[in-house]
C-alpha cells in the first residue's frame, strides 16, 4: 500500500506505508527511520557504541558506584533503569545470557549519554539473570525457568528498596518472554505499597517495533522477530560479537496448528487479535518443534541490521527519561493524593531525602488493607 497523504495526527516516513504519530515519540522515530546510515553510526557513537558490557565496570551501576557519588548523581537524576533478563537457550551459536546482555547494554548506552550531558541516569545490576518463562519453553536444556511468583516477589522487593533509596522513577527494561509477569509486578507493587512515583515496564523491542518490520512492511528484515533468529542474532553480532559463533547458526521453523493471522509475533508488528503470549496449545512446544533453541532464520543475521533499532531505542529511552524529569524534577513525585490512597501528610517523612533529619524508611510505612508481611 502506498500512502500519498498521512491521516491527521500522523507523519509519513520516507518509506511508503510507514507512518508515525505526530507527537514527540513519533517525530523521534521518524527522524531515526529517515536517517542515513552515517547518521545512525553518529547516533550510536553518541551513546558510546560499540562497547563491551559494563557489569563489572566501576561507576556503571548503583552497586558499582561509590556511595557519595551515587547520591550526588541521584540528586541530578532520580530515574533508574532496571534491566531484567533470563538464562535461556538461544541456539548453539549464542549465549544463554543474550536477553540480559541486550537490555543491559542498551541501558548502559543511555547512562553513558546522559552522564556526558551532566545528568546520569541510574542503573541497577540485573536482579533477574534467571527469569520466568512461558509454558512452551519448559524442558529445554540450557533454559532455567523460575516460578513467576518467585520472580515477581524478587522484583517487588527490588523496586521497594530502590524507592527507599530515593529512586522513585523506575523503568524495568525487558527483552525476554515474561512480560505478563513484569506487568503483574508493577500492579502488585502499587496495590501493596501505595507509593507515589513513576513505574514503567517495557519490552524494548516492542517500544520500537517499526524498526523490526520485514521487507514486506517496508523494513530491512527478511523475517519476523521471534527468538534467537535474524534479529536477536544480529543484535548479538553488534553488541557482543565475541559471544557469537555463526558457524553454528541455523534457520528453523516452528509448528503451528492454526492458520496464520490469529497470534502476533514477538514485537506485535501486525496488530493481530492476540499477542503470542495470550495462548498455548495452538503450536508445538519448543523442545518438540525447534529443539535447536532458534525460532526463525539465525543464519541470515548481520551486525549492521541491529544498528537502526538500537539507535531508536536509545533515543526513545532518552526521550522518556527527559519527559519524566520535565514533569517531575529530581526529588519530586506525582501528587500523593492523586496517585495513591495515602495522604500527603502521612507520606511527608518518607519522601524526604534518604538518611536526612526527619526521614523515615519506607519499611516503617503501614500497608493499606494488606495482611501479608514483607
Amino acid at each position: 500500500m502506498t500512502e500519498t497523504t498521512a491521516p491527521k495526527g500522523w507523519l509519513n516516513s520516507r518509506t511508503p506505508g510507514v507512518l508515525f504519530e505526530d507527537n514527540g515519540v513519533g517525530r523521534m522515530k521518524k527522524q531515526v527511520w529517515d536517517a542515513s546510515d552515517a547518521e545512525i553510526d553518529a547516533t550510536l557513537a553518541e551513546y558510546g557504541f560499540p562497547a563491551e558490557v559494563e557489569w563489572g565496570k566501576s561507576g556503571s551501576y548503583i552497586q558499582t558506584t561509590v556511595r557519595h557519588q551515587l547520591v550526588e548523581e541521584r540528586r541530578k537524576n532520580d530515574v533508574v533503569i532496571i534491566p531484567v533478563g533470563c538464562t535461556e537457550l538461544h541456539g548453539d551459536h549464542l549465549v544463554s545470557a543474550a536477553d540480559t546482555l541486550f537490555v543491559s547494554q542498551i541501558a548502559e548506552g543511555v547512562r553513558r549519554y546522559t552522564k556526558a550531558k551532566g545528568y546520569p541516569v541510574a542503573l541497577s545490576l540485573p536482579p533477574l539473570n534467571f527469569g520466568s518463562h512461558p509454558y512452551h519453553h519448559y524442558g529445554m536444556a540450557g533454559t532455567v525457568p523460575i516460578r513467576e511468583d518467585v520472580s515477581r516477589e524478587m522484583l517487588i522487593d527490588v523496586m521497594l528498596g530502590l524507592w527507599n533509596d530515593g529512586f522513585r522513577k523506575q523503568i524495568i527494561l525487558n527483552n525476554h518472554g515474561h512480560l505478563w509477569m513484569l506487568e503483574s509486578t508493577v500492579q502488585q507493587f502499587c496495590k501493596r505499597y501505595q507509593l507515589p512515583g513513576i513505574f514503567r515496564v517495557m519490552d524494548w523491542h516492542r517500544a520500537v517495533r517499526e524498526f523490526f518490520y520485514t521487507k514486506a512492511q517496508g523494513g530491512h528484515w527478511g523475517s519476523d522477530f521471534v527468538h534467537a533468529e535474524e534479529a536477536e542474532t544480529s543484535l548479538g553480532l553488534y553488541l557482543f560479537p565475541d559471544m557469537v559463533d555463526m558457524t553454528y547458526a541455523v534457520n528453523t521453523q516452528g509448528v503451528n496448528y492454526l492458520p496464520d493471522g490469529h497470534f502476533d509475533k514477538s514485537v506485535d508488528p501486525y496488530g493481530r487479535p492476540s499477542r503470542w503470549s495470550e495462548g498455548e496449545g495452538h503450536f508445538a512446544i519448543e523442545i518438540s518443534a525447534t529443539p535447536e533453541g532458534v525460532v526463525g532464520n539465525a543464519a541470515d543475521a548481520e551486525a549492521w541490521k541491529a544498528k537502526r533499532p538500537l539507535a531508536a531505542i536509545l533515543r526513545y529511552l532518552t526521550l522518556l527519561v527527559d519527559d519524566i524529569l520535565a514533569a517531575f524534577p529530581p526529588g519530586t513525585v506525582p501528587p500523593v493524593e492523586e496517585v495513591t490512597l495515602r495522604t500527603a501528610a502521612e507520606m511527608e517523612p518518607f519522601l524526604r531525602e534518604p538518611m536526612s533529619p526527619g526521614w523515615k524508611p519506607v519499611y516503617a510505612l503501614p500497608l493499606l488493607g494488606q495482611q501479608e508481611t514483607r
